[in-house]
């Protein structure tokens, strides 16, 4: 009815964006694995639009940022810090993007598959929008940073006392992961960018940034690769997170 309604008002393109669609980090967490049931998700979207849908967008993000942004976001609301046996289950997860992708590709047939890496469109909403509908987007406010990741020190004063004994010293941002899950994370992600880059069997296209075409296929490596210099641009940077 709402599809139909919006054909009679002249609706040519409909866009229907929302973080939850695929599955909650919540779950995620709880589960120990990236959207394990995102085929399921989707396959009732697919019905319940009646075949309509030409096309699905994914952001994916590095393995160790997302799960870091994962854990600080169960944290900020109640959750224990978590322990070194469920951050190693994390890092040992056999469940990647790849799989992700896979699972929509297999729930939707015949639907375009879109992926933009958050490494090149965060903080970006109205050049995703642009590439999205091929049409000219709002850049009012679109700059502007939403629910970005508390701080360590920031972190340890919104939690109680007892939670915030359990987390590290310092500034800057949380690490949950040694380096060794870290490793671990990135080099999962960066098969799956791999995976990508070749074409995806077929089933997904990396979109490229537009704005920066003469970097070819390959991603910047920001959050692939950390060191002593990101860690003293983290602690310059006070408002990242």
């Amino acid at each position: 009815m709402n599809l139909n309604h919006s054909r009679e008002r002249g609706i040519q393109q409909l866009i229907v964006s929302d973080e939850n669609l695929i599955g909650s980090t919540r779950t995620n967490l709880r589960l120990g694995g990236l959207y394990s049931g995102v085929g399921e998700r989707l396959a009732r979207y697919a019905e319940a639009f009646d075949g309509q849908i030409s096309s699905v967008a994914l952001n994916i993000r590095s393995l160790e940022s997302y799960w870091t942004s994962a854990l600080t976001y169960a944290v900020t609301r109640g959750h224990r810090v978590p322990s070194h046996l469920q951050l190693q289950n994390l890092a040992e997860s056999s469940r990647s993007w790849r799989d992700v992708i896979s699972d929509i590709a297999c729930a939707m047939p015949g639907v375009a598959i879109q992926v933009l890496p958050f490494e090149i469109f965060c903080g970006r909403p109205e050049l995703q929008l642009q590439l999205l509908s091929n049409c000219e987007a709002p850049r009012n406010h679109a700059r502007v940073r939403l629910n970005a990741s508390l701080r360590l020190e920031d972190l340890r004063a919104h939690v109680l006392t007892n939670t915030a004994l359990e987390l590290p010293e310092g500034e800057g941002r949380w690490r949950p992961f040694d380096e060794t899950q870290s490793a671990m994370l990135r080099e999962n992600y960066s098969d799956d960018l791999m995976w990508l880059t070749a074409g995806a069997d077929g089933l997904a296209q990396l979109v490229q940034d537009p704005e920066h075409q003469a970097a070819g296929l390959n991603l910047p490596q920001t959050d692939m690769t950390r060191g002593r210099s990101h860690d003293k641009q983290d602690r310059r940077l006070a408002g990242s997170g």
